[in-house]
């Protein structure tokens, strides 16, 4: 999980494809594409904090550093780092 280390820069603005009702937690990169598989179900925001905790995790930064500025109902989504 440290290959996204390189991200975490105050500013920068992380885009995720957010996989709910996973068979695991997972953050998965593919090149340019970062890919989080979460366990939680898209209710009442439990996905995306849970995606929010294993991106922080994978940064290797605070959770309460990021913050969810786009695609609160989708399955793209943009973090920013704070």
């Amino acid at each position: 999980m440290s290959e996204l280390s390189h991200l975490a820069v105050p500013g920068t603005v992380i885009a995720v494809r957010v996989t709910p009702r996973a068979g695991r937690n997972a953050v998965l990169v593919d090149g340019a594409a970062i890919r989080v598989l979460v366990t939680a179900a898209p209710e009442g925001g439990k996905a995306n904090a849970e995606v929010q905790k294993l991106l922080a995790k994978a940064l290797g930064i605070a959770k309460s550093r990021l913050s969810l500025v786009r695609g609160q109902a989708s399955r793209d989504k943009q973090f920013r780092l704070d």
